[in-house]
């Protein structure tokens, strides 16, 4: 399978670390997260990976010229924002005729086992989301779920959260998603296109790590825990 790696946003939650850095690039215990999801698609057999860029485009585009594990990747500058959606729709021919797609967001730190998610992923499904249980669930996508994990809801940021699951930034996608995305610029994937396949997506509860470093609180609790986890896969 190939993979979106999302990674053009500004990262404006996050300065001032991210005031000459792109937020792809901060370093979690002394490696880059790009680093890191590179490595974890390495290890799961993604060998193709598009990035998108933006803010800070050419630092990101010289890490990837000089990273060498075996995957091949597209770097896709994007000068104005297309938004989460819009740059799945504006880059599908590099989908091809695949039938199933990662996507990921490029802020999201995990140790998150792919074969497993993969395994899991119904091919009647549009989409299977990543979730997990958050402490916060005002400031996320939050979705609900019947007996068969098929999500019920999904609303992005709700005042009077259901549940504690929330998508994690990590999801297997279809053709039906791409056919999902709005022809308007600025689409959003949690905005935009997820609520309109409730019913035909299924939520998969990841057991392992998962953190969105997008604020400062997350980012400095990231790089606390994250070497005991490093730790424990090493054994």
């Amino acid at each position: 399978m190939k993979a979106f790696l999302l990674a053009a946003g500004h990262g404006t939650r996050l300065k001032p670390y991210t005031n000459l850095t792109p937020k792809c690039l901060l370093p979690i215990g002394g490696t880059p997260m790009l680093a890191i999801w590179l490595s974890l698609c390495s290890r799961y057999g993604v060998s193709e990976v598009l990035v998108n860029t933006h803010a800070h485009a050419s630092a990101v585009l010289e890490f990837i010229r000089e990273w060498g594990n075996g995957i091949e990747v597209t770097v896709r500058e994007e000068p104005e924002l297309f938004g989460s959606a819009r740059t799945l729709g504006a880059n599908r021919d590099w989908i091809g005729r695949d039938d199933a797609f990662w996507v990921f967001y490029a802020d999201v730190l995990t140790n998150v086992n792919l074969s497993a998610m993969r395994k899991f992923h119904s091919s009647q499904s549009a989409a299977t989301l990543g979730v997990y249980s958050v402490p916060d669930p005002e400031r996320c996508g939050i979705v609900s779920v019947d007996h068969n994990h098929v999500v019920t809801e999904f609303v992005e940021k709700p005042l009077q959260p259901k549940s504690r699951l929330a998508f994690a930034g990590i999801m297997i996608g279809t053709p039906q998603l791409l056919d999902a995305i709005p022809e308007k610029s600025g689409s959003d994937i949690a905005f935009d296109v997820l609520p309109h396949l409730v019913g035909r997506m299924r939520a998969y509860v990841i057991p392992e790590y998962v953190i969105d470093i997008g604020t400062p609180e997350n980012y400095r609790e990231a790089q606390k825990r994250w070497p005991s986890y490093l730790n424990r896969e090493a054994r």
